[in-house]
């Protein structure tokens, strides 16, 4: 089998977040965007997979389109672990991170999809079988804040049947006010965004701990300060959680290796894939470290993310963020019920876009390598 073409699509969604909110981590979001990467194979196979995200999507799509899709065009897509390694030997000289990861990341999961469809399974019995037929998943709510707009959200998620809520505020009474909202009982959450020293960092936990939070997110500029992360979850009484912005499997044992983490946030669309997210799952098992993915999308990236929370041995959380997108591509198979998401059974990632929809709001022509 051969990768004969790949098509990338810009798509850009209106949403609502059930209240307006000021700028969030120095960036504006009117929009929820995808970068979608549908990757055509001579055997009549398509897969499908998405690479970060949002307002970075311009240079991921030009790191595609230049370079990460060319690689790939005429390779063999059943040969998984083997194109990792050497697409991430051969990108390496454009950075461990950035735009060129994310494009790989999301040529990866098309990948599994094409995978798991050509063996008529859903991707989680790929990744050694679903263990829950639908998922916890935790509600990750936009910044606000406002104190009152936060308390409000938090009750009206409670009352959808959300036990958890992770928030993304910085103040103090913003933080106590979510308290409030969610009840007691809540499990309560907050991603800072790495704005701090390690002092500050370790001023702010002291500050929240009257809210009790379940864990303080990346609280420490910047975020590969690892001996600094680890300082404030050693002095500090709050369980610490940081991944989402690591570069791939070595960044992450070196934080496990110094205790920066309690719990390891690796992210699908832009640590490499599910490629790369299965080593890193295996290296927080190996440090006894707790994984709980970061998942801050709407598209393939969200079914991944789904499907290995769904195949990890723990009963772990999903991200699930509070947008209410205008339309959605993939319907409401992501969309929580009660706090919970289902696992797709289809082949693959289980679902494929509505492409009505996808022409609809995507930004230009579709552009194809081939």
């Amino acid at each position: 089998m051969k990768i004969t073409a790949i098509h990338a699509h810009y798509v850009r969604i209106p949403y609502d977040m059930g209240a307006k909110g000021p700028e969030f981590a120095g960036l504006r979001f009117p929009s929820q965007d995808h970068l979608l990467i549908q990757v055509e194979t001579d055997a009549g196979i398509t897969g499908w997979g998405e690479g970060f995200g949002h307002n970075i999507i311009p240079a991921t799509k030009a790191a595609l389109e230049s370079y990460v899709a060319p690689w790939f065009i005429g390779k063999d897509p059943t040969q998984i672990a083997q194109l990792h390694r050497e697409a991430a030997q051969a990108f390496h000289i454009f950075g461990r991170n950035g735009p060129v990861v994310y494009a790989h990341s999301g040529v990866d999961i098309a990948l599994w999809d094409i995978a798991g469809k050509r063996a008529g399974l859903p991707v989680s019995q790929l990744l050694g079988g679903a263990k829950r037929p639908d998922v916890r998943a935790y509600s990750s709510l936009m910044r606000y804040s406002t104190p009152s707009t936060v308390a409000r959200i938090c009750a009206e998620r409670v009352a959808l049947g959300f036990t958890h809520i992770k928030l993304h505020e910085h103040s103090v009474d913003a933080v106590r006010a979510a308290r409030e909202g969610a009840g007691r009982d809540a499990g309560l959450m907050n991603d800072v965004n790495c704005p701090w020293s390690v002092a500050e960092a370790l001023a702010m936990e002291e500050a929240y701990r009257p809210a009790n939070l379940y864990w303080l997110e990346e609280p420490v500029w910047p975020p590969e300060d690892h001996k600094g992360l680890a300082r404030v979850r050693r002095e500090g009484q709050t369980r610490i959680a940081a991944g989402e912005n690591a570069a791939g499997l070595h960044d992450f044992v070196d934080s496990f290796e110094k205790g920066a983490v309690d719990i390891a946030q690796p992210s699908v669309t832009k640590i490499g894939g599910i490629t790369e997210m299965r080593k890193i799952i295996a290296a927080a098992e190996a440090h006894s470290v707790e994984l709980i993915p970061h998942c801050a999308y709407f598209g393939p990236g969200n079914l991944a993310s789904i499907h290995i929370v769904a195949s990890l041995s723990t009963d772990t959380m999903l991200e699930n963020i509070y947008a209410n997108l205008e339309a959605s591509p993939y319907g409401d198979s992501m969309v929580a019920k009660n706090g919970r998401v289902p696992v797709p059974t289809g082949p693959g990632l289980g679902v494929d876009p509505d492409m009505k929809i996808v022409e609809k709001y995507r930004q230009g022509a579709v552009v194809t390598v081939k």
